[in-house]
């Protein structure tokens, strides 16, 4: 029986992490390797007429309007269009005058991780990185022109950097008119805040009544952030939200493939580009009709966006659309302030469910103790100690089983040619020494799902990013640097395994150690903050196996392991 229960555990363990392993591409937007759902099925998506209307995001010669694109002498493009830059207390950000476009957005108190000598940068529009928010105007069924984020427009005067005292800064473009039509755009910065609130102007300056469509997109390329990790890789795409189907990520492998299942039409939600910490997105009000778009506009470029009508506009009037636009960390109260189901982009996965309260609980510790590492170690200790008995039950069950050992291992030897009698047996002695064999496994897989969602709020949580510890760990979201940390973990759960009853059968043993072992080593890659956590979580398991053991009356004794 002792055979079995380790037998049913390693079964138990391995499928546990083929789910895991099966979770976690979804999770990265992959499809689901061993257990597709019925969500994930191929739909081809017949993008709205409008969609087919909205200009591409790169600009080839001889398509802006009224300009041709020259070159200079160093053989880049020489711009018929100037950049400026505004400035806020959190935010630097990059306009360019062809369609009033945002092109790259600098965080002030976040540091590009390969370079801390430099801020982070989300949007760029560089020689290696394509990330833009664009806005304009399409005609829908007709064929008039009107002005496009293709389209150059005027930067009107005002101030460019937030001043001391100040609480916003504001931003217009202007357009020429085309089609009758002239778009203003404005944009305000608020002190603190990395949403932009948007107005969009349409004015009608012709003759007869017009009834244009604004578009909102994201263009980006379809390369992951640099630096990630392929040990713990996150989710690089397109993501939209609307009330009937809630968050929806999308690979941009299944764009490419016109393989998308997606809400095509809505009155609320919001389109969005997410990346590991950071994400971008196009907000606009509940009650806004918009259809909803994902499509491929070049080689290794694509666009997720939304496009609202806009009813007839008589001569010389003006109707004007509201919108917010987001670029910073995902802060989850941050987000959920924003805009209802804002903070999913932070995901979680499929243990959203649990991983939500645990930073909840996480975020409240740290108001207290002021430092992230330590309070890690203090969530993990309060899990603990919630998770007690069902602990001290699975370490009573484990000490009995270890006091049985002996006989065990006796009978095993003594009848190991009559395999009936010698199962007879054993259930005689377990019976006898009322030990049950399970009963150190089910309260063990009762929380695995608890610390499985509080690995992911520690990998997701931008609060973890370029924050210090203690002494050598300046950055909890960062491998150590010296790998002593890897090595602690290591060892303690060298002990932890040392100190569970030794299998009978030598092949279990072996696998008893290997298993762990080989778990440890991807340990050394992984960031500083989770490593602590499970530091924190073994040192715990063994004070408590030992103290169970030691009241039991089975001392502890470490099985070390023996390969022959």
């Amino acid at each position: 029986m002792n055979d079995i229960r380790r037998t049913i555990l390693w079964v138990i363990f391995g499928f546990s992490m083929v789910l895991l392993w099966d979770q976690w591409q979804v999770h990265n937007g992959k499809k689901a390797t061993f257990f597709p759902s019925q969500s994930q099925a191929v739909v081809q998506v017949t993008p709205p007429v409008a969609v087919s209307s909205v200009p591409t995001a790169i600009t080839t010669t001889g398509a802006v309007p009224g300009n041709a694109i020259t070159t200079n002498n160093s053989g880049s493009p020489a711009r018929s269009h100037d950049r400026l830059v505004v400035t806020s207390d959190v935010l630097k950000l990059t306009f360019d005058t062809e369609g009033g476009s945002l092109v790259q957005t600098e965080f002030v108190k976040h540091v590009d991780m390969a370079d801390k000598s430099k801020q982070f940068i989300l949007l760029d529009d560089s020689k290696d990185r394509i990330y833009l928010a664009q806005s304009g105007l399409i005609s829908g069924a007709s064929a008039v022109a009107f002005p496009t984020h293709k389209t150059v427009m005027t930067a009107l005067p005002g101030q460019r950097t937030l001043a001391e005292g100040e609480n916003e800064l504001v931003l217009q473009f202007e357009s020429p008119v085309l089609g009758g039509v002239k778009l203003v755009k404005t944009f305000t910065l608020t002190r603190g805040a990395y949403a932009l609130a948007v107005k969009h102007e349409v004015v009608n300056v012709g003759a007869v009544a017009v009834s244009p469509q604004l578009y909102l997109q994201l263009v980006r390329d379809g390369n992951k952030p640099p630096g990630e990790s392929s040990f713990y890789s996150t989710f690089t795409g397109p993501a939209i939200f609307t009330e009937a189907k809630k968050y929806q990520k999308v690979d941009f492998k299944d764009i490419e493939n016109n393989k998308v299942d997606i809400e095509k039409t809505a009155d609320n939600g919001y389109i969005a580009m997410v990346q590991h910490y950071f994400a971008s997105a196009w907000l606009l009000g509940d009650g806004i009709k918009r259809d909803i778009f994902m499509r491929k506009v070049d080689t290794n470029l694509y666009a997720v966006g939304m496009i609202t009508s806009l009813d007839n506009i008589a001569p010389g009037t003006s109707r004007t659309v509201d919108a917010k636009f987001f670029a910073g960390p995902q802060e989850e109260k941050v987000l959920a302030a924003l805009s209802p189901g804002l903070d999913l982009v932070k995901d979680y996965g499929w243990l959203t469910i649990l991983a939500k309260p645990l930073y909840w609980l996480l975020d409240k510790i740290h108001s207290f103790i002021g430092n992230w590492g330590w309070s890690i170690m203090a969530l993990v200790l309060l899990l603990k100690a919630a998770f007690y008995w069902l602990n001290a039950k699975a370490y009573s069950s484990m000490a009995k089983m270890k006091a049985v050992n002996p006989k065990i291992t006796e009978m095993r030897e003594r009848l190991k040619d009559s395999p009936q009698q010698m199962q007879q047996e054993m259930m005689r002695i377990y019976r006898e020494e009322k030990v049950n064999p399970m009963g150190g496994c089910f309260p063990i897989m009762i929380q695995i799902p608890v610390f499985i969602a509080l690995y992911w709020v520690l990998l997701s949580s931008v609060e973890m990013r370029n924050t210090p510890w203690i002494l050598w760990i300046h950055d909890l979201s960062s491998p150590d640097p010296f790998y002593i940390l890897p090595l602690v973990m290591t060892l303690t759960t060298v002990l932890q395994t040392a100190l569970n009853p030794a299998p009978p059968d030598p092949l279990q043993a072996k696998m008893m150690w290997f298993m762990p072992l080989a778990f440890s080593i991807m340990f050394f890659f992984f960031p500083a903050g989770l490593v602590l956590y499970w530091i924190t979580n073994n040192i715990l398991s063994i004070a408590q196996q030992w103290v169970i053991n030691t009241r039991m009356g089975v001392p502890p004794q470490f099985n070390l392991p023996k390969f022959k």
